[in-house]
């Protein structure tokens, strides 16, 4: 800086000069983080500044005749901005396609907490993604605490994603910002996305924004897909792991038009199956035999940004089958019988979404969302006949508006609507079973919202505060406020704070299969109201450096309080799941401790601890809910060689004794102890890269820990207690796996 500038800006704060204020940004891999040490100046002047670490600069405006500001950092397009009279101005630098090392710098940070989010946002990038096979959406989560992964149904292998050990149905599964993973496709859609499909996981706990709408009540998963303009020319992936299953995968994106102004990607991927393997000799497959296609086809033109159009939409179709069950079983042959138990599950489901914006000034854009899936299902579930058709649609219009230079308003309005309609037949009745019949659910819900972000002394305070109000088609009309509070003490510490409510409507077999695959009858006690909880919580990150070390660690508690929430009852009768709604006391109280640490820009070492308390009161008790270990821990290891050739990566998660269900009124031979074991698993995997080419290779569950006699009554899977509901950990042992990607960026 010379000695003009420093001048001018020691003139400009003796005097009490006027100056103008800002924040700069860039584009990173989840579309805007601060960008710190970035230089702002006038344009044709001397006088210039540095972004501080929070993004933060201010110059005087002085002599200024040009009030123009020019923005520049290493990696990012250089940009000039018109301010006018604002006093206050946001820039966004748009990151240099040409400046391939920066861009290596940026995929070098894994999780990690978002800097710029008001809310607790953990960002899962490609880099972290790659550091497992992470082969869906489920299989993504091994280098952090946040989320665990749980099986709700072992023949088939359907899973579901919790998050401060409540069930998976309380987070809301956003793609692309949009709910899509919902009704019937919450069963089995997480692994329908692969992961080299998947730009970034945003993982955000507790209250989160009402501009998606009222559903998440634990928590939010947002997958942002590959932009077309922004991924891989070309991106091969091949995948086979020990039980003979196979995967593959081809991104393809280029630029078209005469202009080149619009970009599109082809997305295509397959799952072949696995051989017949039963390593535990319970007469089951360990897991099933799995056949997938998946189209997706992506456009994307303008930018969000920037004044004008910008238009993104989507398109994707899957086809699935999955046949799990006793080692000899064969759908042609079996469906329905008693002879061989099994179970199939076979779906399509086409979907689409198209994202329009209109942005009119630096201060105003419109914007409208629109989004819809159908799924058309056959299923047995051995003697259950369960067939399932769902049309779903969701259209959000939205203003957003800058006023007083800095804060901003979002506004606007919204519909859901759901078409559900399921039939269960049975072609057996000695279980006398009596809940066969046609179940059709509906939701139709049009609802309005505004959401204000505040901004306060240089962004030291961040304050979002929101209201929705949805109209039920049958319960009527529901409420739901909601705020984040973000303070950041200084450079190393931020405290955040968050508090809302929210709702949700019951898709009763489409959310708990485990109804379907049990020998129980299914009776209900009354109809199922939307369930509602009001979430609290507090976090605190702290940030440092010394020398070539960096770190974080971040503690966050957060409080999650039922008014009305649904649970099949499995311990009053082992023979029936008793359907009610629960307005007693319902809690869950999650605590996480997590520590990460980088040395060189080489080894990267990462820790967590969770405590959850998770409970009802029920008969003047606490009645702890299943499958919630009280401590859980994690830890996670990655080492790159200095040529960034070889990566090294190892996790390891441990989990405490979990309460299962209470199988106390069945025979004795069909019991189970009330609470599980405590158990460890760990993974490793190597990779070597070339400049295009990386080869990876790595083992699941390397001790090869099973849980013990998972499935009840396995030996007579036709006969009134068998029940799958017991499944608390690994079952399928070992696993070993090899992969290749190739990638011209």
């Amino acid at each position: 800086m010379s000695r003009m500038t420093i001048v001018l800006l020691l003139l400009a704060h003796m005097c009490g000069a006027q100056t103008i204020k800002g924040k700069l940004f860039g584009e990173g891999v989840q579309g805007k983080e601060i960008l710190p040490g970035g230089m702002v100046r006038w344009l044709g002047t001397d006088v210039a500044t540095f972004a501080n670490e929070n993004g933060v600069f201010e110059l005087p405006v002085s002599s200024i005749k040009d009030r123009r500001l020019i923005a520049s950092n290493m990696g990012f397009v250089t940009d000039t901005i018109a301010v006018g009279d604002r006093t206050y101005v946001s820039i966004t630098l748009r990151r240099d396609a040409k400046d391939l090392g920066t861009v290596t710098i940026t995929d070098r940070s894994g999780a990690r907490l978002s800097t710029t989010s008001v809310g607790q946002t953990e960002i899962i990038n490609q880099r972290e993604l790659s550091k497992a096979a992470c082969c869906d959406l489920a299989g993504c989560f091994g280098t952090q605490a946040s989320v665990q992964p749980q099986t709700t149904n072992i023949v088939t292998n359907a899973q579901e994603l919790r998050i401060l050990g409540l069930s998976g149905v309380y987070n809301q599964v956003l793609f692309d910002g949009l709910p899509m993973v919902y009704g019937l496709n919450y069963t089995y859609g997480i692994s329908t996305y692969p992961g080299t499909l998947v730009n970034s996981i945003m993982v955000s706990k507790g209250t989160t924004s009402v501009l998606q709408g009222y559903e998440s009540i634990s928590g939010q998963i947002n997958m942002e897909s590959r932009q077309p303009d922004k991924t891989e020319r070309l991106l091969l992936n091949g995948y086979m792991n020990s039980f003979g299953e196979k995967h593959a995968n081809a991104n393809l994106a280029t630029a078209v038009g005469r202009n080149k102004k619009w970009h599109t990607m082809l997305s295509l991927h397959t799952v072949q199956p696995a051989g017949k393997v039963d390593g535990n000799n319970d007469g089951f497959l360990d897991l099933p035999l799995l056949t997938r296609y998946m189209a997706l086809n992506k456009w994307r033109y303008g930018n969000e940004r920037e004044k004008g159009l910008s238009l993104q939409g989507m398109v994707r179709v899957v086809s699935e089958r999955r046949i799990g069950g006793q080692t000899g079983y064969a759908p042609a042959e079996n469906e329905g019988s008693t002879s061989i138990y099994g179970q199939c599950v076979h779906y399509t489901q086409p979907e689409a979404y198209v994202k329009a914006g209109y942005r009119l000034s630096d201060d105003h854009a419109v914007s409208l969302a629109a989004s819809g899936f159908a799924q058309q299902q056959r299923s047995w579930f051995g003697t259950t006949s369960y067939h399932a058709r769902q049309q779903s649609g969701y259209l959000n219009l939205q203003h957003e508006w800058l006023w007083r230079e800095k804060h901003l308003l979002k506004y606007g309005a919204s519909y859901r609507y759901q078409e559900l309609n399921e039939q269960i037949a049975f072609s057996d009745t000695f279980l006398h079973r009596t809940y066969a019949g046609r179940y059709d659910t509906r939701l139709r819900v049009p609802g309005l919202f505004a959401e204000n972000t505040f901004h306060w002394k240089d962004e030291k305070y961040t304050l979002i505060t929101g209201l929705r109000l949805d109209h039920h088609q049958q319960w009527g009309a529901y409420l739901t406020p909601r705020s984040m509070l973000k303070y950041v003490i200084n450079d190393h510490h931020t405290l955040r704070a968050s508090a809302g409510t929210g709702w949700r409507q019951v898709n009763l077999f489409a959310e708990q299969v485990n109804l379907l695959a049990s020998s129980r009858d299914v009776v209900f006690a009354e109809a199922l109201k939307p369930e509602q909880a009001m979430n609290w919580g507090v976090s605190h990150n702290y940030r440092f450096e010394a020398g070539d070390m960096t770190g974080a660690v971040t503690g966050d508690f957060y409080s999650t309080r039922f008014s009305n929430q649904f649970f099949p009852d499995y311990d009053s009768d082992p023979t029936r799941a008793i359907i009610r709604n629960f307005t007693g006391v319902s809690r869950s109280n999650a605590l996480q401790v997590d520590a990460s640490l980088t040395f060189f820009k080489q080894l990267e070492v990462r820790a967590a601890y969770n405590y959850l308390y998770v409970y009802r009161i029920e008969n003047g008790g606490k009645n702890m809910l299943p499958f919630n270990p009280r401590n859980r821990a994690m830890a996670a290891v990655s080492y790159t060689t200095r040529n960034k050739h070889w990566q090294a990566d190892a996790n390891m998660h441990w989990f405490d004794r979990m309460r299962l269900p209470d199988t106390r009124n069945n025979p004795v031979e069909y019991r189970r102890p009330l609470y599980s074991v405590p158990y460890a698993s760990y993974n490793v995997q190597l990779t070597y890269k070339w400049r295009t080419l990386d080869v990876y290779a790595g083992c699941e569950n390397l001790l090869n820990y099973r849980q013990p006699d998972p499935i009840i009554s396995a030996t007579n899977p036709f006969g009134p207690y068998f029940d799958l509901s017991s499944v608390w950990g690994p079952t399928r042992g070992r696993e070993l796996y090899v992969g290749v990607r190739y990638a011209i960026k």
